[in-house]
């Protein structure tokens, strides 16, 4: 696995902003880098009819180079943290609003047992009132300590104290100890962050005990939350969150 080149995969398509007081749904995944397989592709479909989204965010993403994704109507860009000569792989959001702007991010420490960075992406989408909604798209370091898990995080909050309109935060934050969980929910509190409870929450990825895949959100109205079983394609479930501006 090489470092992935500073060239991002990406489109967009959609021009338009969120209404306001429009409901819009999250869905977010870790999808083991199954992203290009037919079963993905079809457990993909049979979600969004139940529960449509405006938002994707994918973590273990693969896209193969020099060919499209499989979602024709979606912008999208990716944050690679791994690029061989046939794939990257790495976060993905995509959405059917425009993005004004993204801007991603490799931690600086790398993980001890693959000597491969994680990524995360910071993406911008329009509002009416000349705010723009932030989404940011998190696979967190791993296989390292809690100190370093907890400098990544202080990186992030840096970033988004710079942010005033609403934000969701979302992915797999690999917080599989009690002390990163700490860690994380110091991060929350610190940018104002509220955490999007999951009925169904017995879904959710968990090692020993402790939730990995999260939702949060800021200065928004949470509608709804749910895990969804779909434990044949990944070894992670999807989460949903339904919002209102």
């Amino acid at each position: 696995m090489l470092k992935p080149r500073i060239i991002v995969p990406q489109r967009f398509i959609h021009q338009q902003a969120i209404i306001r007081g429009e409901e819009f749904g999250v869905l977010c995944w870790n999808t083991q880098k199954l992203t290009q397989t037919l079963k993905f592709q079809v457990a993909l479909a049979r979600i969004l009819h139940q529960f449509p989204s405006l938002f994707l965010l994918l973590q273990e993403a693969k896209l193969t180079l020099n060919s499209d994704w499989k979602l024709p109507h979606w912008s999208y860009a990716v944050a690679p943290n791994m690029q061989t000569s046939r794939s990257v792989y790495g976060v993905l959001t995509a959405s059917q609003i425009a993005f004004t702007d993204v801007q991603t991010r490799l931690t600086s420490k790398r993980e001890g047992i693959f000597a491969t960075h994680k990524s995360y992406m910071l993406s911008y989408h329009p509002l009416p009132n000349e705010q723009s909604l932030l989404v940011v798209n998190v696979h967190a370091i791993n296989f390292v300590s809690a100190n370093y898990f907890l400098r990544e995080m202080e990186l992030l909050r840096a970033e988004l104290n710079h942010h005033n309109g609403p934000l969701i935060v979302a992915g797999d934050f690999n917080v599989w100890n009690r002390q990163r969980r700490l860690h994380l929910l110091r991060f929350c509190r610190s940018v104002g962050l509220r955490q999007a409870y999951m009925t169904d929450d017995h879904h959710i990825k968990t090692y020993r005990t402790h939730p990995l895949d999260f939702i949060f959100y800021r200065d928004l109205v949470l509608k709804e939350a749910t895990a969804i079983n779909t434990t044949t394609v990944s070894d992670h479930n999807p989460i949903y969150a339904r919002f209102a501006v």
